[in-house]
């Protein structure tokens, strides 16, 4: 909802809890400082923090379980010129958002600013077709149109444009097409410039260089005079997690930390080290697995497990055990009976170990990564808060039974599973929702469905009071300022 907060729709105190008051609730402790390294063998996290003195100071914080959880950086794309941009990450990146676009307004109504220096100012540029462009070009045309008028002069809205530049041929792309098709259209007739099929050059203090695909499938590189730019592009990964891939060899992913189906890191001591949000990513290699899932059936015939074929009613105590490991490979093995039709080549009645192989590998590539969204973070928070008191309510069964070793997260908890709620986004007075295959848009009532989504995901009830008061605020009394 950080869009909706750089232009006055939401106060910033209204999105956040602070952290002391969480950790309290579960007698923890917390500590305002960057990590900077970790000592994966000796479990040390290596912490800096500048000291009353204005010093940076280094220090080791011992862990038992590590969970890193440091979200991710704007991708740049080899982009010249970021510098002259503004991103939409965090609460100060929002602040600095709203006084730029006020900024802006406020010089274009000086008597000394020329009519071409005037429309410069008020050109304001957003490059990312994705949920936070599109909803924050919806946020500012609203605040331009519905409220501009009543603080400056009326005649800034005739100098005003808004243009949205994507590199796809739809903005939000991820979602169903008839979604897309609505907010293209919504902002259309919301004199809201959608440039698709185009990729941004250079980015320079008063303008925007891109080049865009014509009709005839030519680049044509093109300029855009602009005050402002918001840079919404992807995510790339954080310096802390780049120094930790690069201490493990399996670590090959150049955007995120892979883990395993329990969220552990790869490569780390087994049962460690743990990584969620948009700074990882779940590795879902189901064939690489495959002898682990035959080593059961293998040794009760007493063959080995490359050597070996199973029956229907072996493949299906197989694909239990792959549903078990990657919760994710569900949906693609509902069939099973079709499946092994399908990969049973010689028509033996029996899957050898190479059309085993082949099968599992044709589910790993219909298996995509997880979205980066703030549900799939929360999904796995809760997950690994779960996991944790159960391991905790083992720990002294294990102790009494010296079991310190082998899988214990397995042992005591499922794997990982992922389940979409859904995508959503706002486009102006209207709202468009991808929910599960159900593809739904609409105007008010959209808008209002939109609100509840968020107000029921807000952290606590502190915050949705807060968020209740500001949209009542602002439908009576405007935007604030």
């Amino acid at each position: 909802m950080l869009p909706s907060a750089t232009v006055g729709t939401l106060e910033l105190r209204s999105l956040v809890e602070p952290i002391r008051r969480i950790v309290q609730r579960v007698k923890g402790h917390f500590l305002r400082a960057e990590a900077v390294d970790v000592e994966l063998s000796e479990k040390l996290l290596e912490v800096a923090q500048k000291g009353a003195n204005g010093e940076e100071q280094h220090f080791y914080l011992p862990y038992d379980k590590l969970v890193i959880g440091v979200g991710a950086t704007t991708n740049p794309h080899g982009v010249k010129g970021l510098e002259n941009c503004n991103f939409m990450k965090t609460v100060d990146d929002a602040r600095q958002v709203r006084d730029k676009v006020l900024q802006n307004l406020e010089h274009a109504c000086l008597p000394t600013t020329s009519d071409e220096e005037r429309r410069r100012l008020l050109s304001f540029v957003i490059s990312g077709g994705g949920p936070t462009g599109v909803e924050f070009a919806a946020e500012l045309f609203d605040l331009l149109n519905e409220d501009l008028g009543r603080s400056f002069p009326k005649i800034l809205r005739n100098e005003v444009s808004v243009h949205l530049i994507q590199s796809r041929g739809h903005i939000l792309n991820t979602y169903d097409e008839a979604l897309s098709k609505y907010a293209e259209s919504k902002f259309a007739h919301d004199q809201v410039e959608v440039l698709t099929n185009s990729r941004v050059q250079e980015v320079r203090p008063d303008k925007i260089l891109f080049s865009q695909k014509g009709e005839k499938g030519d680049t044509i590189t093109k300029e855009l005079p602009m005050g402002f730019c918001l840079w919404s592009t992807g995510v790339a990964q954080t310096e802390f997690c780049k120094r930790i891939a690069d201490k493990l060899d399996v670590q090959n992913n150049k955007h995120a930390l892979e883990t395993d189906t329990h969220l552990r890191l790869n490569g780390a001591p087994l049962g460690s080290v743990y990584a969620i949000g948009d700074c990882s990513t779940v590795q879902n290699n189901v064939a690489d697995h495959l002898v682990t899932f035959l080593r059961t059936l293998a040794y009760e015939k007493g063959k080995d497990p490359e050597k070996m074929s199973i029956s229907f009613r072996e493949w299906r105590a197989v694909a239990q055990k792959v549903k078990k490991r990657f919760p994710q490979a569900s949906d693609h093995l509902r069939r099973l009976d079709k499946l092994f039709e399908q990969y049973d080549q010689d028509k033996s009645g029996t899957l050898d170990f190479g059309e085993l192989h082949e099968l599992l590998l044709q589910i790993d590539s219909k298996m995509t990564s997880l979205p980066a969204t703030a549900q799939r973070a929360a999904q796995q928070g809760q997950y690994l808060g779960k996991k944790f008191n159960k391991l905790a309510q083992a720990a002294p069964g294990m102790a009494a039974n010296e079991m310190d070793y082998g899988d214990l997260d397995d042992a005591v908890y499922k794997a990982f599973g992922y389940r979409h709620l859904g995508s959503l986004a706002y486009v102006g007075n209207s709202a468009v929702f991808d929910m599960n295959g159900l593809s739904f848009s609409g105007g008010l009532l959209a808008v209002y469905l939109w609100r509840s989504v968020y107000f029921a995901q807000s952290v606590s009830f502190r915050t949705r009071v807060l968020l209740a008061m500001d949209w009542s605020k602002r439908a009576m009394f405007g935007r604030g300022e």
